[in-house]
């Protein structure tokens, strides 16, 4: 199951043991790195790829997460630029995880 943020807020659902990949835009050519941040206990990083899909160091960073419990939890990205010190955006995507 995918989650490609559009707008604030996402939720997906999911079980242990079953990966699934969030993708978000990113303009490396500006500077920007989403940065997650999640609970560890909760989840792992299993993956971590980009696609450029343009001439100019933009495209799809994806993110590939596995549940570690049950419950509901949220991931949250953090757009950086490499400038600055504080968050440029942030996208929430609020995870249920099943059994």
């Amino acid at each position: 199951m995918d989650g490609v943020a559009k707008d604030k807020q996402k939720t997906i659902e999911t079980q242990i043991g079953n990966p699934f990949k969030i993708r978000i835009w990113e303009d490396r050519d500006r500077g920007e790195a989403w940065a997650p941040i999640f609970d560890e206990e909760a989840f792992i990083l299993l993956d971590d790829d980009y696609q450029e899909t343009s001439t100019y160091n933009a495209g799809m960073r994806g993110l590939e997460f596995e549940a570690l419990k049950i419950g509901d939890f949220e991931i949250v990205f953090e757009k950086r630029l490499g400038w600055k010190f504080t968050a440029e955006n942030r996208k929430r995507f609020s995870i249920h995880v099943l059994g």
